[in-house]
């Protein structure tokens, strides 16, 4: 039976367990030594400070605890191998919607590049020059109106050069089909897609090609390529010096053809088609796909999309 009591020296008030009666302790309000009376006395008046017993923990809530603890554990153990065994799979799943989202982009170039034929009977140069010779708009702008982007087109000045007063204020709109989604800087105005200019290439920058010019097929003629950290803004009249690239791809360089995909690239043909070609490629044989007369053997088309 609880034994009721107060300290004389603070007068805190509290209840002990009878069998703690004659006992004494530190009062729990002030802290001087107290004793609990006896309760056959009938006085619950001492003449000292509360003493309270200490509050004991069941074995019951402690295994509970360890239990808790435990299953945590596993938990974040298994959680933990869970994802190092899924995040391959992951990746290996985005890397394959970026590839098909590329093959997509390089589509849609590709048709609007015949577009641009149908209409004017020659696939568009890799640059219009100024009166003096040098590169002023590139071809990626004259594709515009056959990408679904004739305000963008519309807004861009043609009697200034692509670094204007008012075309650098379009710099930072360049269209997503210019952008593979494999590249890190998701905001670039850097392009992923460009031509390889230089004598005997599809363009040797301000000149045009017609159709019966390509004489080694359309189909073993590379049109464009993919490139990673161009380095460039989209609007600059700037691609792939033919005289100065490797021709192996992902050489390591910094330049050249290259791209984010794993093990190699992709490029888009005459015929409009797109293919993935192999780190592995021989450099000689992709740049004799790069020439449009130039007569070599090519057998590199396993990978055709």
């Amino acid at each position: 039976m609880p034994i009721p009591f107060r300290c004389p020296h603070c007068g805190h008030t509290t209840q002990v367990l009878d069998e703690f009666a004659g006992q004494s302790g530190p009062c729990s309000g002030c802290g001087q030594t107290v004793t609990i009376p006896q309760p056959a006395s009938g006085a619950y008046e001492p003449t000292v400070g509360a003493y309270e017993a200490p509050v004991q923990r069941s074995r019951g809530s402690s295994t509970a605890i360890i239990i808790v603890a435990v299953v945590v554990v596993v938990v974040v153990v298994c959680g933990g191998l869970l994802t190092a065994l899924l995040l391959p799979a992951v990746q290996k799943v985005r890397e394959s919607a970026r590839r098909a989202q590329c093959m997509n982009n390089l589509h849609q170039i590709s048709l609007a590049m015949h577009s641009y034929n149908a209409e004017y009977g020659c696939f568009p140069p890799a640059y219009i020059p100024d009166e003096n010779g040098r590169p002023m708009h590139s071809w990626r702008v004259l594709l515009l109106p056959y990408l679904g982007e004739n305000m963008l087109y519309d807004q861009y000045d043609f009697d200034e050069p692509w670094n204007g007063p008012n075309n650098c204020l379009l710099i930072d709109r360049m269209p997503d089909v210019y952008r593979c989604q494999s590249e890190v800087a998701a905001d670039s105005s850097e392009p992923s897609y460009v031509m390889i200019v230089g004598p005997g290439t599809i363009s040797d920058g301000p000149s045009s090609t017609r159709d019966a010019q390509i004489t080694d097929g359309k189909t073993q003629t590379i049109m464009f390529v993919e490139t990673c950290d161009a380095g460039f803004d989209w609007l600059q009249p700037q691609d792939l010096d033919a005289q100065q690239i490797s021709y192996r791809i992902n050489d390591g360089s910094g330049e050249g053809i290259r791209s984010n995909h794993r093990g190699g690239v992709h490029v888009g043909s005459c015929d409009g088609s797109v293919r993935f070609l192999s780190d592995q490629t021989d450099p000689n044989e992709i740049r004799g796909m790069t020439t449009i007369s130039g007569g070599e053997p090519v057998d590199v088309y396993s990978g055709d999309y």
